[in-house]
């Protein structure tokens, strides 16, 4: 069988890859001078997790997909190294990451395919291999990082005018709830990904409506920590929305109860939960980015 032609990537420009870097990551680690060398080993550490995601999703946008060694020579920016396919969406190689997710897009991929298939669970996995001591706080920071990037770029809210006015998270636990621990440890992922955070820990229902109302924030983030204060939680959530100062507001869950029972966050009327710290990142930025993307429609309407 023939060689499989390499995709021609788009043109970057390179400005705008320099904002994409401090957009989505806190400035003290963008400026670090080890940054290279940890994409590159943290690549390598979640290869085995990246790489079937990619193929997977290589197989949706072309369903004629040809095997496995000539989609990695058609999609690898360097060499046919099957570990290079995570060096695409994790490694030192911004420019080749940012070029083969506006492939996929252009290709006909949907966002929630890209999001569902390789970007939650590579956050995901990157927390696990963080709980586990097998890679450093900033090695996950690095990770999402890019991940965040890239759904940006899939879905064109990376040039956003005020972006980093707008990327703005309220975080707080469940009213009577009195575990602050998932609150704080979501907050510091936010921080270093680049987010403008605001914490509440009062525990107040009004507290929180207050500060929906009075400020404007992308996504609100909210953790459970007993299934007693669902209904707590739900109440909450449909008065966050009801004074929203963000009428599009993305509200994402957390804790035990959603990680058993993802389903449950719809139940409670939020729209997403992430079952830990560095996935709750990239999901907070899909939310953004849906939120970007229903004012974009009300405008045009």
């Amino acid at each position: 069988m023939g060689q499989v032609a390499r995709p021609a990537f788009p043109a970057i420009d390179r400005q705008s890859l320099h904002r994409l870097e401090t957009h989505f990551i806190a400035s003290e680690i963008y400026r670090r001078d080890d940054v290279a060398a940890r994409q590159v080993k943290l690549a390598r550490l979640i290869s085995n997790r990246v790489i079937p995601q990619l193929l997977r999703i290589h197989a949706d946008v072309v369903p004629d997909a040809p095997p496995v060694e000539e989609v990695i020579k058609a999609l690898a920016p360097s060499n046919a190294d099957i570990t290079d396919l995570a060096d695409i969406i994790l490694g030192s190689d911004l420019e080749a990451a940012v070029a083969y997710v506006v492939v996929l897009r252009e290709r006909g991929l949907p966002m929630e395919t890209l999001f569902v298939e390789l970007l939650e669970p590579t956050a995901r996995h990157l927390g696990e291999m963080w709980d586990r001591d097998e890679c450093d706080f900033i090695d996950v920071t690095l990770g999402v990082a890019r991940l965040q990037k890239l759904l940006a770029i899939f879905n064109n809210t990376h040039e956003v005018p005020s972006l980093d006015r707008r990327r703005q998270v309220i975080m707080a636990m469940t009213p009577g709830d009195q575990h602050s621990f998932g609150v704080t440890m979501v907050e510091r992922f936010l921080v270093a990904a680049g987010w403008e955070v605001h914490t509440e820990l009062s525990g107040t229902v009004e507290d929180i409506v207050s500060a929906v109302k009075e400020g404007w924030f992308a996504v609100a983030g909210l953790t459970l920590a007993s299934d007693q204060m669902l209904g707590s939680l739900k109440s909450t959530i449909t008065k966050l929305r009801q004074h929203s100062q963000n009428r599009d507001i993305g509200i994402m869950v957390g804790g035990p109860s959603f990680t058993a029972n993802p389903a449950l966050a719809k139940e409670v009327g939020a729209d997403a939960t992430a079952p830990n710290a560095p996935a709750a990142v990239v999901t907070a930025q899909k939310l953004f980015d849906l939120s970007i993307a229903a004012s974009r429609r009300e405008q045009v309407g």
